[in-house]
């Protein structure tokens, strides 16, 4: 068995086209058909405003699975500690051997998450899109803008999070990297001239909604990943010309598809991203198509980045 740090993960493993396909093929497999994936072990704690949530996946031919254990505890920043925090366990396909510990304490679930944003983006935003809202001023707004270059060439961001300070620094990094960025006070004034719109808060209350978006907009929303959890107001699904999430099954239970599942099945037709892939299917037929893709983060996107970072690693050593 081995066993790997965070350090060691973070030389080997960034964000990069090689990871994008990588975590862009376990969808595919996920669409496909091939993957065996059980829902996801989620628990709170809610005195210390924590979650845990534990994900595994099989992709079938795979060398190897992963089980992943995610700490969420996001009142620390206030402790200066990061909010996100775990680990991988990586256990042989043929033997149910561990094979490695990834004690990346989060790091690879960052990375795979922010693919999975551009990974959507790419998919259903327009080829044109140059102009990025993001709504959040975390970790995951600035892996989301950084992987979202690696399809999409981004020219502006504008930025909106509840305290405007952190909005504020957060831009300022953004100039830093090359980038046009402003804060706005409000979430209006971010998205007003969007292409592409981003959500990456644990809000358990809507913060977008339809009135607030310009046509042939894209919204990724990546924020609601347990139940109670929501971003999107129900009339931005109802605005949607597609809705697409990465399993229906975890947007019903822990994603954007929760208040209306409440209310009856949802009124509209809603896709898998791996199907997306998979199939090849264009699911915008005008500019002025509004699309919104829910991520709620999947097993199969745990392993695909457990066997990457593995082979990374390897290569590393040799």
């Amino acid at each position: 068995m081995q066993l790997f740090y965070r350090d060691a993960i973070r030389q080997a493993v960034g964000l990069d086209h090689e990871a994008l396909a990588a975590v862009e093929a376990g969808f595919a497999a996920l669409g496909r058909g091939e993957v065996v994936q059980p829902p996801i072990l989620s628990m709170a704690i809610e005195e210390a405003n924590g979650e845990v949530d534990v994900k595994t996946a099989h992709i079938r031919g795979a060398p190897r699975f992963a089980i992943k254990v995610s700490p969420g505890f996001f009142d620390n920043p206030r402790l200066g500690l990061p909010s996100l925090n775990g680990l991988m366990l990586v256990f042989s396909a043929r033997t149910g051997l561990v094979e490695a510990v990834l004690f990346d304490e989060g790091y690879l679930t960052a990375v795979r998450t922010a693919l999975a944003g551009a990974i959507a983006a790419k998919h259903l935003s327009r080829p044109d899109s140059r102009r990025v809202a993001v709504l959040g001023a975390g970790e995951q707004a600035e892996l989301q803008v950084q992987a979202l270059r690696l399809v999409r060439e981004v020219e502006r961001v504008d930025v909106w999070a509840r305290r405007h300070e952190a909005a504020q620094a957060y831009a300022r990094r953004l100039e830093d990297q090359g980038l046009k960025a402003r804060a706005h006070d409000s979430v209006a004034s971010a998205c007003t001239s969007a292409d592409i719109v981003i959500t990456t808060t644990p809000s358990r209350s809507p913060i977008l909604h339809s009135g607030e978006l310009p046509e042939g907009v894209h919204i990724t929303a990546m924020g609601s990943d347990s139940p109670g959890k929501r971003e999107l107001d129900e009339s931005v699904l109802h605005l949607a010309s597609a809705f697409v999430c990465d399993t229906r099954a975890q947007s019903e239970t822990n994603g954007e598809l929760q208040a209306l599942v409440a209310k009856g099945e949802p009124p509209f037709s809603v896709y898998e991203l791996g199907r997306v892939i998979a199939e090849g299917w264009q699911l915008r037929s005008s500019p002025r198509d509004i699309t919104v893709c829910d991520l709620t983060g999947t097993g199969v996107q745990d392993t695909a980045i457990a066997n990457f970072a593995l082979e990374r690693l390897a290569r590393v050593g040799d």
